[in-house]
This record gives C-alpha cells, sequence and structure tokens, in this order.
C-alpha cells in the first residue's frame, strides 16, 4: 500500500510540474519568442527600405500626345516575408507589429499574417490581416477595446497608410470567409473601396469564433513628409 501511494504521489507531482511548465511555456516564453521574432522583422525590413535604391522623377510632360502604356502589375507578395509594419494607437503607444504574407502557424509566431487571397496594402479591396489573441505576444489581446473611428496606421517603407474603423468588433465563426471578401459582407460598406480587415480568436483563449473590426482607407502621405498625426494624436 505505501509503494502504490508513494508511486502515485510521484506520479501527481511530475504531472503538476509539467501542467506548471506548459502554462510557461504558453504564457511566457511564446511571448519572449514572439517579441524577438517580430523585432527582427521589423528590424529587417527597415534595413530592406534604408537600402532600397530611390525611385527616379516622373518623367515631365511633352507637347504631344500622352503616351498610353499600361500601369505595371506590383509583384505578389513572397510568403513569409515581412511587407509592411502596423501601429494601432488604441492599443497603446508603443503598440507596433510586422505584417507577414501568410497566416499559416509559423507566419504567426513572428507576428501579424496578411491573407494572401486578399488585395495589396492601399489597393482597391480589402487587405486582410490576422493576429493572436494569446500567446505569441499577444497582438490582438486588446482587440474588444477597438472602436469606430479608431486609426489603424501601417507603412510599407515608402507610404503611410491610415485607416479608420467603420465597424467593430464583429463576433462570427470561423467559417464566415465572406468577411475578408472584397467588399466585406456585414460590413456596411456599400460598394467597391480601399478597406482593410483584422481578424482574431474569440474567446480570449479559445478559437471557436472570431472578432473582427473593418477599416476604411482614409489617407496616405510619403514617409519623407514625416510621421501621420493619427500617431501623434
Amino acid at each position: 500500500m505505501r509503494l502504490v501511494v508513494r508511486t502515485f504521489s510521484e506520479l501527481c507531482l511530475t504531472v503538476g510540474t509539467l501542467i506548471v511548465l506548459f502554462v510557461v511555456y504558453v504564457l511566457y516564453w511564446t511571448g519572449v519568442q514572439a517579441e524577438s521574432a517580430s523585432a527582427g522583422q521589423i528590424d529587417t525590413l527597415q534595413r530592406e527600405w534604408a537600402a532600397a535604391p530611390v525611385a527616379p522623377p516622373p518623367p515631365r510632360p511633352s507637347s504631344g500626345p500622352p503616351a498610353s502604356s499600361p500601369t505595371p502589375k506590383a509583384p505578389a507578395y513572397t510568403p513569409g516575408k515581412g511587407i509592411a509594419v502596423m501601429y494601432v494607437p488604441r492599443l497603446g503607444k508603443d503598440w507596433k507589429w510586422p505584417v507577414l504574407e501568410g497566416t499559416g502557424p509559423g507566419v504567426l509566431k513572428k507576428g501579424l499574417g496578411h491573407y494572401a487571397a486578399t488585395a495589396r496594402l492601399g489597393a482597391t479591396g480589402n487587405f486582410s490581416v490576422a493576429g493572436h489573441r494569446r500567446t505569441y505576444g499577444d497582438p490582438f489581446k486588446d482587440f474588444p477595446r477597438l472602436r469606430a473611428g479608431d486609426a489603424v496606421v501601417l507603412t510599407d517603407g515608402t507610404t503611410w497608410f491610415t485607416y479608420r474603423i467603420d465597424r467593430g468588433p464583429y463576433r462570427t465563426v470561423p467559417t464566415d470567409v465572406g468577411v475578408v471578401a472584397p467588399v466585406p459582407e456585414k460590413s456596411g460598406f456599400d460598394g467597391p473601396g480601399r478597406y482593410l480587415t483584422l481578424t482574431t480568436c474569440e474567446p480570449e483563449w479559445g478559437s471557436s469564433h472570431r472578432l473582427i473590426v473593418w477599416a476604411h482607407l482614409d489617407g496616405t502621405q510619403p514617409v519623407t513628409d514625416g510621421r501621420p498625426q493619427a500617431l501623434d494624436s
């Protein structure tokens, strides 16, 4: 009997230790990893932007008829690679996260993820981004605080894009793919435009549902003109 009790006690201690270690890993260590990874992504983006060649000035207009040349199509984003940095003043003055291409688990451990089938940043359509509510740095932990009128600011190294939230948070199920459509369903938008959708898990420690906010492009400015007013208000 003593042997049984001792064995059972040791088993309980082992299981308890494993549970504590798992909780520490989820609550603390994934955050440490995410902070390091996201800072590395932002540093990489900033170095690439600094090293990028300066765009040539536009050609001077000629006296003849304008040339009819099609606008070149922008290259596709590279899967897993950083494409922008996002700032949301409502979530904190120091809140900033890189946005990478794709929404796979490996990508979302490093930052926020751009739904690959959605529009490019600043383009007509719906630039849609996903992020963890909890674990891996908790980027969208305070997602329910977002309100209509809040600014979401992104930069791709050459341009600042300021979006304004129109509706949110809206609660739905993971299969509701219409939330990232070019004109998002139930968003209230009445036609094509330049939109932004943010998505995260609901409830806070679960994934049975999703929280959504929708925004429209409110303005752009070159990075050479300084920071947008929305970041300092």
